[in-house]
């Protein structure tokens, strides 16, 4: 896969289908690569007629590491939030977006419709508040405003958001599986089969437990972006599941409520990823946002 030089990193990146087509920029959640996309998904996007960009963030998969960050245990990030205690961030979100327009920026792409998933969509949220120019349609799935006011409360899903992951590969990967059938969708069949061949070659693509943690410091310092979401004028859809044991679906609620006109697609049964049984329906949803702005 190629990779560009954009904000003072490196960016690996994939593209499918034709450049003359019209641009869909895919930004992919915490600690997720881009394969985290499937690829048979990326054509059915083709297929609709978008130029498909997905890309590695930074701190993940081969796009740059961080290292030269002091090392933070996701216990102790844990703890001091606990303790009401301020944290340091070595980069925020902003930065991550900066990223993806510089990534943007090298592709000689003016504009993009731009789709994210979870801490994506929070990407994609600044990206639309900060780069209005560049944003021609705006898709925020299984994310949040970053409001405070909203409730914060979720279902108790174990304490594996609050440990390190195993480092051993079979391990890891076998912890994986697990932690993708907790926050996945109770609604619909869980695929161990193809969710353990994705996680195998991330895991062999690129481990980087440390850079999980940074970016997960960057999400805690982003605070609250729903009075900037006011300012939102591109066709916004907001596409949440009913089940999302991370980021509860109220606060997808609250983020179409921030932005003036967003449609708000919650999927029955839904929970924190992206079963193949409702591509169909993403797909589309995502199709006819993107033609408002065509339109």
């Amino acid at each position: 896969m190629p990779n560009v030089r954009a904000n003072g990193i490196r960016i690996e990146y994939d593209i499918f289908g034709y450049p003359a087509s019209s641009p869909l920029l895919l930004i992919m959640g915490h600690s997720a690569q881009m394969i985290a996309w499937d690829e048979e998904l990326c054509r059915e996007f083709v297929n609709k007629g978008f130029y498909v960009i997905r890309f590695d963030n930074r701190d993940v998969g081969l796009s740059s590491k961080m290292d030269e960050a002091p090392v933070m245990d996701i216990m102790d990030v844990y703890t001091a939030i606990s303790q009401g205690k301020e944290i340091e961030a070595p980069y925020t979100l902003d930065d991550m977006a900066d990223d993806t327009i510089g990534l943007l920026d090298a592709l000689h792409i003016e504009k993009a419709h731009i789709c994210g998933v979870s801490m994506g969509g929070m990407i994609a949220q600044i990206m639309a508040i900060r780069y209005p120019q560049r944003v021609l349609s705006l898709t925020s799935m299984m994310s949040a405003t970053g409001n405070p006011e909203i409730s914060t409360s979720k279902p108790d899903n174990g304490d594996f958001q609050f440990k390190p992951p195993p480092k051993n590969r079979d391990a890891y990967i076998n912890h994986a599986v697990e932690v993708c059938r907790i926050i996945g969708s109770p609604g619909f069949e869980f695929d161990e089969e193809r969710i353990r061949r994705w996680l195998t070659q991330e895991y062999d693509r690129c481990f980087c437990p440390e850079g999980s943690v940074r970016q997960l410091l960057a999400i805690l310092k982003s605070g609250n972006r729903k009075p900037k979401l006011a300012t939102i004028t591109v066709p916004t859809l907001v596409i949440h599941g009913t089940e999302d044991p991370l980021v509860p679906v109220e606060w997808g609620k609250d983020t179409a409520e921030a932005v003036p006109g967003a449609e708000l697609l919650i999927i029955e049964g839904m929970g924190h990823d992206l079963p193949r049984q409702v591509w169909p329906r993403i797909v589309g949803a995502i199709t006819a946002n993107a033609k408002k702005a065509e339109a």
